[in-house]
């Protein structure tokens, strides 16, 4: 099953030198029962495209919490054998999930990824993430406006020559903000 894991450049960089992506439990997101569900109408491809949505979504939050790398999201795309059931908590449309194993790098499909031009629209999402949760309409709208944000698709064979780019913080030499 492919799931979608949020992460940030600093978290990328770890799991590509550690050739593992951890420790478990890892929040993921995949194509669930419930967002299934909600998005009856969609074909396969259109429900990998909205657990891939939540995911960077999610990717923002990482983001809001360490103020010092780049601001662009990064969801890490892998295949894991197994998928826990969900606890029942879940609402429908939701494709988050928890993973209790730790996945290799061998594992990884694909990394998702902003590009540069994307770096003052999640900037500013990421720092109204917390307005954002607890309902602040301007800083909703903040959220949202990163999905018109198309991210980029990297082989996993490109990754260390990206973080390379990027230097040491993920930062391409920036302040990450713009």
């Amino acid at each position: 099953m492919r799931v979608y894991i949020p992460s940030t450049l600093r978290l990328l960089s770890v799991a590509c030198n550690a050739g593992e992506l951890g420790p478990a439990p890892l929040t993921a997101y995949a194509v669930t029962p419930a967002l299934r569900e909600w998005y009856a109408e969609g074909d396969d491809e259109e429900l990998e495209y909205a657990a891939m949505a939540q995911a960077a979504r999610a990717s923002v939050g990482l983001l809001a919490a360490d103020p010092g790398i780049s601001r662009r999201r990064v969801v890490i795309a892998a295949e894991v054998s197994a998928v826990p059931p969900a606890d029942g908590s879940v609402e429908l449309g939701d494709a988050r999930l928890e993973l209790h194993v730790v996945v290799p790098w061998r594992a990884v499909a694909a990394v998702h990824m902003d590009g540069t031009d994307a770096i003052p629209v999640v900037g500013k999402a990421a720092d109204l993430w917390e307005a954002a949760q607890n309902g602040d309409d301007d800083a909703v709208f903040a959220l949202d406006s990163c999905e018109g944000e198309d991210l980029l698709w990297y082989a996993t064979q490109e990754i260390p020559d990206l973080l390379a780019a990027e230097g040491p913080r993920g930062r391409n030499g920036s302040n990450g903000s713009s």
